[in-house]
């Protein structure tokens, strides 16, 4: 299951995210892993979440991303929900056609491996492409 929570900058994404991660942790079986760009969720999320801050591994677009997710699944198959916060900052780019081949890569990843995402992306969510809209 992929999940994508998206729209402008202050809309309340994060907000949201941050209660989803928090309740995942009482309700998942598994590893919850939550990806950002920078230091903001450090004091909002429950400790037991393990949080990737992705500036220190310099994943600078979705091929850098695809192989470090691979690799956390690789390295712990415990994993059951990924949450990804601000998809675009976190690889450099807008919201365009490379986003929506992303996002139909995770959703099989997710489907291989029985593990969900939610994805928050920054931008109009009425100026998304439709493979990304279906993730809404």
């Amino acid at each position: 299951m992929t999940r994508v929570i998206m729209g402008k900058k202050g809309s309340g994404k994060t907000k949201s995210m941050i209660e989803m991660i928090n309740n995942a942790v009482q309700t998942e079986h598994g590893n919850v892993v939550c990806i950002e760009k920078g230091n903001k969720l450090t004091f909002d999320i429950h400790y037991n979440i393990r949080l990737v801050e992705a500036s220190e591994y310099d994943i600078a677009n979705y091929t850098a991303l695809k192989g470090f997710i691979s690799g956390m699944y690789a390295g712990n198959y415990d994993i059951t929900h990924i949450f990804i916060d601000s998809l675009t900052k976190i690889t450099g780019g807008d919201c365009d056609n490379e986003t929506e081949k992303f996002l139909d890569w995770v959703n099989k990843f997710s489907d291989q491996h029985d593990i969900k995402f939610t994805i928050t992306i920054s931008d109009d969510a009425d100026l998304a492409p439709e493979g990304v809209k279906k993730y809404f």
